[in-house]
């Protein structure tokens, strides 16, 4: 049996979050009493996980011995028809834990039964022995669509319209941030972007869905399996852009990759990346002798984080302030069968640079290796809050931006495009003074 140390995800059940992250959809828990709360407090902790609905006013089975024993679709059964009486809202949703799903429980059995209920309800088995939060992330994506989306009639596509997907609610902390700027972007170049997750995006926006002209995929394996199934069920045809972009080299590169995809005029983002790129560089040249001459940080660094948060920090700190990366540690438990192609992802720098990639979910293993590695002066330590006393150690410099974060309030905040780039740098390099001072 092999011990994790401080590992980085939670179980399958942690895709309540998702749920929870569209508007006026509830999730139904069927799982022991507190199972709700802890994994909320663990994927979310300061970065909110409350909303239309708290974590802590879930509806759930709360099963106990008597469920154990003699099975829990009748408790099951009883918390969906009650749930449908008193909560407001548009969807349901029904997980499952550990527990029910060792004793046989068959939740796709009783949620059929409400097949007729005024609001729509669906199933999706996430026990913590099947996978991770992230995997339970695609699985509630992926319910959506074959138990509701496929069973409704279908409108014709949308001119310009496209479905925007990748970051992952609660679990990337700068999730509703990133998401709202990838739909900026998206604006500017003329479409209509669509997203069914957070303020003011409810079941509407996951009505229209199939009527997108394209799917826009933004993250380095997340949701490629949503995307081909998205294809197989509807014939919407998909964007794989792996990289969250971050400053001016890739937003620059996202905005034409998009364009390109969508057969729109090369003239008009060729304007608009002038436009960006201008402002961004001028915030920068003004501030460029405080983050190219200062004498307290190395021009080296390394990541302890999520695939999605790696590869875009990466791209921006070589691509955009040419530092130099060491090995880069990804902590989310990529399936084996993305690993190769996420590792191949860290050899497309500019330069010719490529980048070391360790898959590994054990904190003791990582500290361990980059305390081995030479940083030529004060090390640049981006990750979790599990790092900030490693960064201390090695009398380097620490940004957290991953769960468990537990060091900052994060409401709207983003990293993406170049307005987020722009932020980054001020982050990192206020740190960088702040531990001189």
């Amino acid at each position: 049996m092999k011990i994790l140390d401080e590992p980085r995800y939670v179980c399958a059940l942690g895709a309540m979050q998702s749920v929870q992250a569209i508007n006026r959809a509830i999730p139904v828990i069927h799982a022991g009493p507190g199972c709700a709360g802890k994994l909320a407090g663990t994927i979310a902790g300061t970065t909110g996980d409350s909303g239309y609905l708290n974590p802590q006013t879930y509806p759930c089975t709360n099963i106990g011995e008597t469920e154990i024993v003699f099975g829990g679709e009748d408790r099951l059964r009883e918390v969906i028809t009650n749930s449908l009486k008193v909560m407001d809202g548009d969807l349901f949703v029904v997980l499952s834990g550990c527990t029910t799903e060792i004793v046989g429980d068959d939740i796709d059995r009783v949620v059929s039964e409400f097949a007729n209920a005024e609001k729509p309800i669906i199933s999706v088995s996430t026990p913590g022995f099947k996978g991770t939060n992230i995997q339970g992330h695609e699985w509630v994506i992926n319910s959506l669509i074959n138990q509701y989306l496929t069973r409704k009639p279908q409108g014709d596509a949308i001119k310009g319209l496209v479905n925007i997907w990748g970051p992952v609610p609660s679990y990337d902390p700068y999730w509703l941030g990133n998401i709202r700027e990838l739909e900026n972007l998206v604006s500017e170049l003329g479409l209509t972007p669509n997203s069914i997750f957070g303020e003011f995006r409810g079941i509407e926006n996951v009505d229209k869905v199939p009527q997108a002209e394209f799917n826009l995929l933004v993250s380095p394996w997340v949701g490629l399996e949503n995307m081909q199934l998205l294809q197989e069920k509807f014939g919407t045809p998909f964007l794989h852009y792996p990289t969250l972009p971050i400053g001016a080299h890739e937003t620059s590169a996202f905005l034409r990759a998009v364009s390109d995809f969508a057969g729109l005029d090369r003239n008009h983002v060729e304007a608009l990346v002038e436009k960006h790129e201008k402002e961004y560089y001028y915030y920068l040249e003004r501030s460029v002798d405080i983050f190219f001459e200062n004498r307290t940080a190395s021009k080296m660094f390394t990541t302890v984080t999520t695939a999605a948060n790696a590869l875009a920090v990466s791209k921006f700190l070589i691509n955009d302030l040419g530092l130099m990366p060491n090995k880069q540690f990804i902590t989310e438990g990529v399936p084996e069968e993305h690993q190769e192609r996420v590792a191949d992802y860290f050899k497309d720098f500019s330069y010719g640079i490529e980048a070391d990639v360790v898959f590994s979910a054990d904190g003791y293993d990582v500290h361990r290796q980059i305390e081995e590695e030479d940083f030529a002066g004060a090390p640049l330590i981006i990750g979790s809050i599990f790092e900030k006393k490693l960064a201390r150690k090695l009398d380097g410099n620490f940004l957290c931006i991953s769960v468990p974060i537990k060091e900052k309030v994060i409401l709207h905040s983003t990293y993406a495009g170049y307005h987020g780039g722009l932020k980054l740098m001020e982050d990192i390099f206020t740190n960088v003074y702040q531990s001189f001072n």
